[in-house]
């Protein structure tokens, strides 16, 4: 029996070199591994050399083949399996064994798949008009309910102006309330330097009205009358210091007490109609008495508000509300 040991990198280059230094082919010898050999540490240290040892088989002619009959053959299958092509070819012939597996089991789903009865198509719903959804998105209409009517008012009660007798000024007597605020109201006016020319009278009651003529009379009767108020205010407390009685002083240029009367009556009746827009209530700026008094009595006729004054003086005012 010939046998050849050869030592390569690896096994199948020292394989071959077995091979071609004893002139025959693989299908001749059985190959035995002594050592699979190791490439090292980074190929560079403690690398080994694959060995193998090629033993060249009997002939059927050698009388020593029939005694080596019932010994098992070697498996050099084993040892060509640690090739990497021969391990390719495997894992190739596996997955060439499973694909008509496969193929097979897919061709049982699909002709199962078909067995079975097909789905009708879905069909797609109806599109409903916008004005149908519009209709089913709507609420159901509520009945309205029914506003019980306000109680009326009382009689709105006008403001009754007084009839005023105006006195000539040779008649005044010094000594009465209208001699008296006259005579203030000169000294007063010139020493604000205005030169006015003041005329008194009396009404049925005996309250005192001044009305005061003169060129520079803007100046008596200020931002929305203040400085006609302020004299109006001064004057009484003039007339009224020590005495038993209340005797009221009016006073007015240039017929101003009307124009503002009428200027409140307009804005009592416009700001009523913005209460009404807005349901809100709207406060008016702070005003004195007397003209609170003809904000309530321009309001008093109208049926969806009610006045009432607010705070204290001298920032009372008006506010008007929406009747409930």
């Amino acid at each position: 029996m010939k046998t050849y040991e050869a030592s390569a990198k690896t096994t199948e280059e020292a394989i071959d070199a077995g091979l071609a230094a004893l002139g025959v082919s693989i299908s001749d010898v059985t190959v035995q591994v002594i050592d699979e050999g190791s490439k090292g540490l980074f190929g560079l240290f403690g690398s080994r050399l694959a060995k193998v040892r090629l033993t060249v088989k009997e002939t059927e002619d050698d009388p020593l083949s029939l005694l080596m009959t019932d010994k098992p053959a070697p498996k050099p299958e084993k040892k060509a399996a640690r090739n990497p092509e021969a391990k390719s070819d495997k894992k190739a012939e596996q997955k060439a064994e499973a694909q008509p597996e496969a193929k097979s089991e897919k061709k049982a789903e699909e002709k199962s798949d078909a067995e079975k009865p097909a789905r009708p198509p879905r069909q797609p719903k109806p599109r409903q008009p916008k004005a149908e959804k519009a209709e089913k998105q709507e609420k159901p209409e509520q009945p309205e309910q029914e506003k019980k009517p306000l109680p009326p008012k009382a009689p709105a009660k006008p403001i009754e102006k007084p009839v005023v007798t105006m006195i000539p000024a040779e008649e005044v007597v010094a000594d009465s309330a209208a001699g008296k605020a006259q005579t203030f109201l000169k000294e007063l006016t010139r020493l604000m330097g205005v030169d006015v020319d003041v005329a008194v009278g009396n009404d049925t009651e005996g309250n005192v009205f001044v009305q005061m003529t003169g060129d520079t009379l803007g100046i008596l009767i200020g931002r929305r009358g203040e400085t006609l108020d302020a004299l109006q205010y001064l004057t009484s407390l003039k007339i009224n210091r020590g005495q038993e009685g209340y005797t009221r002083i009016t006073l007015d240029t240039e017929n101003y007490r009307a124009k503002r009367e009428d200027t409140l009556v307009r804005l009592a009746n416009r700001m009523a109609n913005r209460a009404v827009k807005t349901g809100r209530k709207v406060s008016l700026e702070p005003m004195n008495p007397y003209e609170r008094r003809i904000i309530h009595s321009a309001l008093q006729a109208n049926e969806a508000v009610d006045t009432h004054s607010e705070g204290d003086e001298p920032n009372r005012h008006v506010v008007i509300t929406l009747r409930k």
